[in-house]
């Protein structure tokens, strides 16, 4: 299983995503923790078995133990975050953004690896699962660490692009049955 794999599965009409998910995940120029830590985050938050399973074993190999868990980490985290927040941020009512939200979040502030590499990941899972108010915060938290904008954008851009395929491929595997 690769990201080879995972390109020859991808039907003729959404050639575009193929070429894409080449360029995001092999022409990166993040570093490897950086760009692992995205693709597995992200292809856990796209929901898409079979692009879990295909880009899986390349990140498992080009990430640390550690990283590997913290990226698990960001994704399994953001989950929650993301639909706390957003939903927070939807209401109406905000004095919702007032009241206590006594939800665990240890791993933000102890997540195993490099900070940044971890609010990346967040990020790009905040871009995945539609949090405007997490991806707000984690791209100041970047910003404020001197991380530039191409590479924000370098994240939001893989995942897109895992997104988007997750989305094709589970579509093509509902049409066949």
């Amino acid at each position: 299983m690769s990201l080879d794999s995972l390109k020859s599965r991808i039907p003729d009409y959404a050639k575009d995503l193929k070429l894409n998910l080449g360029s995001v995940i092999g022409n990166s120029d993040l570093p490897a923790q950086q760009l692992w830590g995205t693709v597995l985050s992200t292809a856990i938050a796209s929901r898409s078995p079979v692009v879990l399973r295909e880009l899986e074993p390349e990140a498992k190999a080009a990430l640390s133990p550690e990283a590997y868990t913290a990226a698990k980490s960001a994704a399994a985290i953001m989950a929650m975050n993301n639909v706390f927040y957003r939903t927070r941020h939807l209401l109406s009512d905000h004095e919702y953004g007032t009241l206590r939200a006594g939800l665990r979040m240890n791993i933000i502030g102890n997540p195993g690896v490099d900070k940044v590499d971890f609010e990346l990941w967040s990020f790009a899972v905040s871009a995945i699962n539609g949090c405007g108010m997490c991806l707000d915060s984690h791209e100041q938290v970047l910003r404020k660490a001197g991380v530039d904008r191409e590479t924000i954008q370098e994240s939001f851009k893989i995942a897109s692009v895992v997104q988007a395929v997750a989305v094709t491929l589970d579509a093509e595997a509902a049409l066949a049955e």
